[in-house]
């Protein structure tokens, strides 16, 4: 039976890894100004035009790439969460994290950065610092004396602090000129505005170490799920293993947050797909979230470059319009 399981999960994922690159070819073959999948497969062979090679390179395939990594950071960030705190509303955005790195991102545009000179390096490092620091304010907040804290405490606390933090973002919003103003309103919506390969290869390996790093823990988010009592009994260092996949998980959200906007609902949905497909084996659990989020990023953002909606829509009130029902009834269910 367990083996069956097994291979049931790697059959998803591999299904889910088929999935997201035949819709990585369809977001590359439309368009504004479409290309036949000849003319992607001449491009990728490097008998493509010049103009054709301009829109596959320097257009489309980093706008994909940043999609997906977008995605698996903040569908694994939102798994950890909703694993370590053992509830599925937890994620980044219920939390208040990243409200936290968009606040610190905030900070540096309004006040450092001039037109063009957004820092490929910078930017996520201070995504990450705004990130880490919320988090220490909403435990320190939820934290009561001589006992544990309870997930329900600390994801109320985060709405709050998220509240606070949305309140300060739009002070420093309303100080900025009006180019710089609408950079902000996209970004707050969900706007992959990092679409460069300079800042691409910031991200790259920022997701796949940490995504590294949080796999090679996958035993003990395995081990925590059983309880604490049941996990210290194991041999987990409980406190010392929370800590170290916490800042995991704020990592992930902060580096997508700061190229990627804020795709609240992705951190959130995810984890709760891939655990109706895979189970709750992280082993499992987190490839599967992680293609998920992407796929669903990777087709929201093909939507509102494909479809005219009026207007130039960011890609996470697409994703918002996606999910909204899925999270209804997720609620529907809890209540």
């Amino acid at each position: 039976m367990k083996l069956s399981r097994n291979t049931r999960g790697i059959s998803i994922i591999l299904l889910l890894v088929v999935l997201t690159l035949l819709v990585a070819v369809l977001s590359m073959n439309v368009g504004k100004m479409n290309l036949s999948p000849l003319e992607v497969f001449k491009v990728i062979i490097g008998e493509g035009t010049s103009k054709q090679n301009l829109i596959v390179f320097d257009f489309r395939l980093p706008r994909i790439v940043l999609s997906i990594l977008v995605g698996i950071g903040m569908g694994i960030s939102g798994c950890i969460m909703q694993s370590l705190l053992k509830n599925d509303m937890a994620s980044p955005g219920t939390l208040g994290i990243s409200s936290g790195s968009g606040l610190f991102v905030l900070m540096y545009i309004t006040l450092f950065a001039s037109e063009g000179l957004l820092s490929p390096i910078l930017l996520p490092g201070l995504a990450f610092a705004g990130g880490l620091t919320a988090a220490f304010l909403i435990f320190m907040f939820a934290f009561r004396g001589g006992r544990d804290i309870s997930p329900t405490g600390l994801i109320l606390t985060g709405v709050a602090m998220g509240s606070g933090y949305s309140a300060l973002s739009l002070m420093l919003t309303l100080r900025l000129d009006k180019q710089q103003y609408d950079f902000a309103l996209r970004w707050q919506a969900g706007d992959l505005w990092g679409d460069d390969w300079s800042y691409i290869m910031v991200l790259l390996p920022w997701v796949l170490i940490i995504c590294f790093y949080v796999f090679y823990r996958s035993n003990t988010l395995n081990t925590l799920n059983l309880g604490n009592q049941t996990a210290s009994g194991l041999g987990v260092a409980i406190k010392r293993e929370f800590i170290g996949l916490t800042i995991a998980a704020v990592a992930l959200a902060s580096g997508s947050v700061a190229l990627g906007g804020n795709f609240f609902f992705v951190g959130m949905v995810s984890p709760h797909l891939a655990r109706k497909l895979v189970g709750p084996n992280h082993k499992l659990l987190l490839p599967t979230t992680a293609f998920v989020g992407a796929l669903v990023i990777l087709i929201a953002d093909t939507l509102t470059r494909t479809i005219s909606f009026g207007a130039d829509i960011p890609t996470g009130i697409i994703i918002t319009i996606l999910v909204t029902p899925y999270f209804l009834y997720l609620l529907s269910k809890a209540s």
